[in-house]
């Protein structure tokens, strides 16, 4: 057995640092020693909602600490990045190629425990707990199965590397394999928190040659011009159906609407915004999230606009992942700066407070030293 400390939450709004103890790998698990876990939005709202007890984290980047007898994917010592969309390989979804949506593993399509490693792995309190989705990733170790990990081959901190299962993936993933924006197009982002900025490194990526980085503080759009954007626009929580900010991107766009727009804020009110700003047939991206029920005015659809609502970036990990990565070390992908700030597992209070504040584009937990 492993004594591990982890943060716990009784998804009611609690959570403290405790002890968890990990048995032996199952056949095809993998037990990873977490180097970093990334703080996200997501976690906060499970810790609100969830009602039951579990371990928080769903971003993380550690090493092999130890393997099931069937294991082939990774050894021991291996480095690895944490992948929550656990995809089975077999079934409708997964052989439409949509891995990101596998109807027998997934966390987020009611697909119950199937894809998390055998549940009586991990004990607190000497009960069997859940790790969230599938990971349980703010924890000094987690036991996972063995297609929840992707090999990391490339030269990254640990920190940076945390965060592409996630929030970087989920924004340039949009972007790249959900709206396939092409070259010479007009992008808007309308929140340039940690999701946003990743929208933004994908447009650019795309060879989009207008970047509206949209937001209420004018320290985030200068933020996301450092990472692509071209222009900024302020906008104010009176301006809901975001009619002078559709005055504002007509004129940087010649009197059109823009041909793509991606809604980064997770903010019930402006899941229409993105089909305000967009122009007759243009495509508008649901990024953040938002499970609220919305009504639209069905005139923002005219004419032939698009809206989609894609997960995670429509991820494929083994092939994403290495893509993310060949990008950073080319230095056309931002990692390490997207990681305002550090702290170590005690301090996860502060870091949901400077997440919920707007202090910080992205914050992670080092198990170890905290840099800078």
């Amino acid at each position: 057995m492993i004594t591990s400390k982890a943060v716990i939450s009784d998804g009611k709004g609690n959570y403290n640092v405790d002890t968890i103890q990990i048995g032996e790998c199952a056949d095809n698990e993998v037990l990873v020693k977490i180097a970093a876990a990334g703080i996200c939005h997501t976690d906060w709202d499970s810790i609100q909602t969830w009602n039951k007890n579990f371990i928080v984290g769903h971003e993380g980047a550690g090493t092999v600490h130890s393997v099931g007898k069937n294991v082939t994917k990774v050894a021991v010592g291996d480095k690895v990045i944490l992948n929550w969309a656990i995809p089975c390989g077999h079934c409708f979804q997964c052989n439409e190629g949509n891995v990101h949506i596998c109807e027998t593993n997934s966390p987020v399509c009611g697909c119950g425990l199937e894809g998390h490693a055998q549940i009586e792995s991990s004990t607190h309190n000497d009960q069997p707990i859940e790790r969230s989705f599938h990971l349980g990733a703010m924890s000094e170790y987690a036991m996972v199965k063995q297609e929840a990990v992707v090999k990391l081959t490339h030269d990254i901190p640990f920190a940076a590397a945390s965060i592409v299962g996630c929030g970087v993936m989920t924004g340039w993933g949009s972007v790249v394999n959900a709206a396939n924006v092409k070259a010479g197009s007009t992008v808007c982002v309308i929140g340039c928190g940690g999701v946003g900025l990743n929208v933004i490194q994908g447009a650019k990526n795309s060879g989009a040659a207008k970047i509206i980085a949209i937001d209420i503080a004018q320290n985030r759009i200068d933020q996301a011009k450092e990472f692509g954007a071209t222009h900024g626009v302020i906008s104010t929580k009176e301006d809901v159906d975001f009619i002078n900010v559709k005055q504002q991107v007509m004129e940087i766009n010649g009197g059109r609407g823009a041909d793509y727009a991606f809604e980064c804020t997770a903010i019930p009110a402006l899941g229409s915004a993105p089909l305000t700003l967009i122009r007759s047939a243009g495509t508008a991206v649901q990024v953040s999230g938002i499970e609220q029920r919305i009504d639209f005015d069905c005139e923002l659809f005219e004419w032939d606009k698009i809206y989609i609502n894609p997960l995670y970036g429509m991820c494929n990990p083994e092939r994403d992942f290495p893509r993310v990565l060949d990008l950073y070390e080319q230095g056309k992908l931002k990692l390490e700066e997207l990681v305002t700030k550090t702290y170590r597992l005690e301090d996860i209070a502060q870091g949901f407070d400077d997440l919920l504040n707007g202090r910080i584009a992205k914050g992670v937990v080092l198990m170890d030293e905290v840099e800078g």
